[in-house]
C-alpha cells in the first residue's frame, strides 16, 4: 500500500539532509545571520552544540506575523521564482534550515526588527509551536537550539564526542570571520570566550586573530581580476608548507567551500616551487557573476560548478603565479633563525613526543582580546581524532627561512572601496597586489664557496645557489626547445655513443621523439645503442651526455611520454645531474647566470622546489649586530 507520510515523519526524513551534526546548525544560522545583513554575529555552544547553540545579530529581524511561516518548509525571502537560481547571490535560498532544525530540537527564537515597538519570542518543539509571545529585546534576531535530535535517539549516536563536535564549529566559525572580515563575529564554547574578531575589513589581522602570528606575518598578498572574476588573499611562500591542506581555505562568493578547481590553480602555481606531498597555506576569496556558477549542486552547499572550469583554474594559477615572483616569496634568514636554539627534550620527553603525533594547527587567540588559548583548546580537541593520522613531518629544508617579519615590511596601501562582481562589498582593506622583483637593482658583489653568488640592493643582501639557479635556466630553455616549432641545435664532432637497457629501446619511438623536440639529433646505432650527432646550442658536450644518461634512466623508471606535464616531469629529474658542481664563476659567467635566471619564469627555485635565493634585510643584520 502506498501511502503519503505524515508530515512529523516527513519533517524528520528532510531533516537529515540539512542538519546531521551542531555545525549544520551552526552554519545555516551563521549564514542566515549574514544575510539578514548583520553586523555583528554571536556563536555560543555547550557540549560541542549537543545541548546548546544560540546565534545573535543584530541583522534585520523577522516580522512578528511572519514568524511562525519562517519555520515552515520552502519558507524564504530570498528567492520567489525559478530563475532566481540563476543569480543567488545570498547563502540561504530554499527555505530548509528554520523547518529542519526545529523538527529535530527544541527551538526558541527572539525576534524584532527596527521599525517595531517590540519583539516577538516563539517556541518550536519537534516542529509544533509551542509558545509565542512578545516580548522587549534589541534589534535583531536570536536563535537558540536546545537537545539535539531529543526526538530521534538513532541520529544521537552517531554525532562525535564532544571535542571532536567543537572543533568543527571552530573552525567553521574562524572561517567565516576570514570570508566576513568587516562582521564583528564572537565565538564562545562552554562560558569561555574564545575570540573575538574586530570586524574592521582587515582580513590579515583576523587571520592573525583567529590563527596564528606564525602564518599571518609570513603571507603573500594576492590580488587579480579578470572579466567575470575577481580574486584576493594570501598565501604561503615556497619557504613555508604544511603536509596537508589544513591551511587551504577557499571562498566563492562569501560561501566557505570545498572546491578542487581552486586546488587544481594552486597545485599548478607551486608546482615546480615544493617538494612532493607539501601544500603551501591559501586563503583565497573568489568573486564571480552568480550567472556563471551553479551553488545548489550540494545539500549542504559545500561545493559550486562553474560554466568554464578551465578558465577559472588559469585564473588563479596565474594570480597565484604572479605573487610567487615578487620579493616576499624569497625565503628570508632572520637572527631568531641564526641564534635561537630550542632545548633538547630530556629522552624520556623525547620518546612520549615521537610517539604521539603532532597535533594540525588550529585556532589561536588574538593578540589583544585574548581570552582563551585556542591552539591548546583545539589540540585537546582533536586528540582522538589526531591519534589516528600520521605526525606532521618539519619543513623539509632548514634554510628555507621565512619571509620579513610584518613590522617591517613596506606598509599595505588601502585599496579603493568597491563592490564585487554579484555580492558584499568589497572589504576597506584589500592586500595589496605585490611588485615583481627587479633584477635591475641588483649589484653583485662576489661569490663564496664556488657555490653561492652574493648580492645586495638597497634594503637586502642576498645569497643565490649559482649550481639551483643553472637547473632553473637549463630546465626552462629545454622545455622551451620542447614546446617552440624552432630548435636551435649544434652539431658536435664526436658524437654521444648512449647506451639504454632493453626495455628503454623497446620505447625509443616516444624518447627519441621527445628528445629531438629539445634539439638532440638521435640515430639507432644498434639493438640497445644510439648516436647523438646534435645537441642544443646552450648546452656544453659534458652536460648534454649527463642529460642524455640521466633521460634515459627516467625512462626506464616507467614516465609515460604523452604529454607536456610528464615531459616536464621527466626533464626535471634529467635536469639535477647536468648542473655544474663547485665551479668557481668568473664575473662574466656570474652576470650572464644572473641574466639568464632574470629570463626565467620562475626564477626564484630549482625544478624540484629548492630555492634558488636567501635573503636578509638590512634590518635582520643590524639585529644580529646589536645595532638596533
Amino acid at each position: 500500500m502506498i501511502r503519503i507520510l505524515e508530515k512529523e515523519v516527513a519533517d524528520k526524513i528532510a531533516a537529515g539532509e540539512v542538519v546531521d551534526r551542531p555545525l549544520s546548525i551552526v552554519k545555516e544560522l551563521v549564514e542566515n545571520s549574514i544575510d539578514a545583513g548583520a553586523s555583528a554575529i554571536t556563536v555560543e555552544i555547550k557540549k560541542g552544540g549537543k545541548t546548546y547553540i544560540r546565534v545573535t545579530d543584530d541583522g534585520s529581524g523577522i516580522e512578528a506575523d511572519q514568524v511562525e511561516t519562517a519555520f515552515l518548509r520552502h519558507a524564504t525571502s530570498k528567492i520567489s521564482q525559478a530563475r532566481d537560481l540563476e543569480s543567488i547571490e545570498t547563502l540561504g535560498f530554499r527555505g530548509e534550515a528554520l523547518a529542519s532544525i526545529s523538527a529535530v530540537s527544541r527551538t526558541e527564537i527572539i525576534t524584532k526588527p527596527a521599525a517595531a515597538a517590540a519583539g516577538v519570542r516563539l517556541v518550536i518543539e519537534g516542529s509544533h509551536p509551542a509558545e509565542k509571545e512578545m516580548t522587549g529585546c534589541p534589534d535583531g534576531t536570536t536563535i537558540v537550539v536546545r537537545d539535539l535530535f531529543y526526538n530521534t535517539p538513532a541520529r544521537q549516536k552517531f554525532m562525535k564526542s564532544d571535542a571532536t563536535e567543537s572543533s568543527l564549529v571552530i573552525e567553521f566559525v574562524s572561517q567565516i570571520a576570514l570570508a566576513y572580515a568587516n562582521l564583528k563575529i564572537r565565538l564562545i564554547s562552554n562560558g569561555n570566550l574564545l575570540f573575538t574578531t574586530p570586524g574592521r575589513g582587515d582580513r590579515h589581522k583576523n587571520i592573525l586573530t583567529v590563527f596564528s602570528r606564525e602564518i599571518s606575518d609570513d603571507l603573500i598578498p594576492v590580488r587579480a581580476e579578470k572579466d567575470y572574476l575577481s580574486l584576493e588573499g594570501y598565501i604561503s611562500g615556497p619557504g613555508q608548507s604544511r603536509a596537508t591542506r589544513k591551511h587551504q581555505i577557499f571562498f566563492i562568493n562569501g560561501r566557505v567551500v570545498n572546491s578542487k578547481i581552486l586546488q587544481k590553480g594552486i597545485s599548478q602555481a607551486y608546482s615546480d616551487k615544493l617538494f612532493e606531498g607539501r601544500f603551501p597555506v591559501a586563503f583565497l576569496f573568489l568573486r564571480a557573476d552568480p550567472a556563471v556558477l551553479d551553488v545548489n549542486i550540494h545539500p549542504n552547499k559545500r561545493e559550486v560548478r562553474f560554466n568554464d572550469e578551465a578558465f577559472v583554474t588559469e585564473f588563479v594559477h596565474h594570480a597565484l603565479r604572479q605573487a610567487l615572483l615578487s620579493r616576499e616569496s624569497i625565503p628570508e634568514v632572520k637572527e631568531k633563525d641564526l641564534f635561537r636554539k630550542e632545548p633538547e627534550p630530556a629522552p624520556e620527553a623525547r620518546k612520549t613526543a615521537e610517539a604521539i603525533p603532532a597535533p594540525r594547527p588550529a585556532t589561536v587567540p588574538p593578540p589583544a582580546e585574548e581570552q582563551v588559548d585556542i591552539k591548546k583548546l583545539l589540540s585537546t580537541l582533536r586528540q582522538e581524532e589526531e591519534k589516528k593520522e600520521p605526525a606532521i613531518r618539519e619543513e623539509v629544508a632548514s634554510y628555507q627561512a621565512k619571509k620579513q617579519e610584518t613590522g617591517h615590511q613596506k606598509e599595505k596601501p588601502p585599496a579603493k572601496e568597491e563592490p564585487f562582481i554579484g555580492g558584499e562589498k568589497a572589504s576597506k582593506k584589500t592586500p595589496r597586489t605585490p611588485a615583481p622583483f627587479d633584477f635591475d637593482e641588483l649589484t653583485v658583489t662576489g661569490s663564496i664557496f664556488g657555490t653561492y653568488i652574493t648580492a645586495i640592493d638597497e634594503t637586502c643582501f642576498y645569497l643565490i645557489d649559482q649550481h639551483a639557479a643553472h637547473e632553473r635556466i637549463f630546465f626552462e630553455k629545454l622545455m622551451d626547445q620542447y614546446r617552440n616549432s624552432e630548435k636551435h641545435s649544434q652539431p658536435i664532432m664526436l658524437p654521444i655513443m648512449l647506451n639504454v637497457s632493453y626495455q628503454v629501446a623497446e620505447e625509443h619511438e616516444d624518447w627519441v621523439k621527445a628528445l629531438a623536440q629539445m634539439g638532440f639529433s638521435v640515430e639507432e646505432f644498434g639493438p640497445k645503442t644510439y648516436i647523438v650527432k646534435e645537441i642544443p646550442m646552450f648546452m656544453e658536450l659534458a652536460e648534454a651526455e649527463r642529460f642524455l644518461n640521466d633521460f634515459a634512466d627516467s625512462v626506464s623508471d616507467g614516465v609515460k611520454l604523452d604529454n607536456i606535464p610528464a615531459i616536464e616531469k621527466l626533464t626535471m629529474r634529467s635536469c639535477k645531474s647536468a648542473v655544474k658542481a663547485h665551479d668557481y664563476l668568473k664575473d662574466s659567467e656570474i652576470e650572464q647566470l644572473i641574466a639568464d635566471l632574470k629570463n626565467c619564469e620562475n626564477p626564484f627555485s630549482c625544478p624540484h622546489g629548492r630555492p634558488t635565493f636567501i635573503k636578509m634585510t638590512q634590518y635582520e643584520i643590524e639585529k644580529m649586530f646589536k645595532r638596533v
